[in-house]
């Protein structure tokens, strides 16, 4: 029942994460007006508004004016659902699993706003920063400091990559991490943007290769970010030990 509630728990969010994430960086509210149709303004009615269940049985469609329905929106819907129900697999039924579902829901709405619009908005990065707060004073790192010591590693590390990028990083990423190191650590979150990094080059390499985006297209960085975090954050310590005993094998 619990892992049933759960993924419920994460399609209903997912699907509200989805309108956060598209209104929050058009400076709108996300609680009026209702949703509706982008195209013909129809506001959708409570039928049309079940999670993943109704993108199906209208076809990706739209009732009013039959204008195809972003796939985006059921993909954030089931992926919060599939992502909220593993999290206890790898975390167990602990505090932590609060942190866990904090850490998945921020990504979900980042994911969102960076797809559509190429931006961290600030306002979801405060809001986030005082539940992360909260939660890492009930339940801090090992030892406590490390929090601290992580947000300056993450927020300098990005910093120093924005500027001599000049542009190629966002200043979004930057304080996004400062936010992950706070959440994970410093040995974590230098394990997240290495992650991060490979999972963008590799595929953004194949979304080229297979012409799905342009040379020089920009790319947006925050599905990387989620995706190289959460591997830190769930496996991190495995990896590193595992690497620390290659190393110690090889000499």
């Amino acid at each position: 029942m619990f892992y049933l509630f759960l993924v419920l728990y994460g399609l209903v969010l997912g699907s509200f994460f989805n309108v956060v994430g598209l209104r929050v960086p058009l400076k709108k509210s996300i609680v009026a007006p209702r949703s509706a149709c982008p195209t013909c303004g129809h506001q959708l009615r409570a039928y049309e508004l079940i999670p993943v269940i109704s993108y199906m049985l209208q076809k990706g469609k739209c009732r009013g004016c039959q204008s195809r329905i972003s796939p985006i929106y059921p993909t954030m819907e089931l992926l919060t659902g599939i992502l909220f129900v593993t999290a206890p697999f790898v975390v167990g039924w602990s505090s932590e699993l609060v942190v866990a579902l904090s850490l998945i829901s921020m990504f979900i709405i980042i994911i969102v706003s960076d797809i559509h619009y190429m931006i961290i908005p600030d306002k979801i990065l405060i809001w986030f920063a005082g539940i992360f707060l909260l939660e890492r004073i009930i339940w801090p790192l090992t030892p406590w400091w490390d929090s601290l010591f992580g947000a300056i590693v993450g927020f300098t590390l990005l910093l120093v990559i924005a500027l001599v990028s000049k542009g190629g990083m966002g200043f979004g990423d930057v304080k996004l991490y400062a936010l992950l190191g706070f959440i994970l650590g410093f040995k974590l979150v230098l394990l997240s943007f290495f992650l991060s990094t490979l999972y963008g080059a590799v595929l953004g390499g194949l979304a080229m290769l297979f012409r799905i985006v342009k040379r020089r297209q920009p790319i947006p960085f925050g599905p990387f970010i989620a995706a190289g975090t959460l591997s830190a954050y769930y496996w991190g310590s495995e990896m590193i030990d595992f690497y620390l005993r290659f190393l110690n094998q090889g000499f």
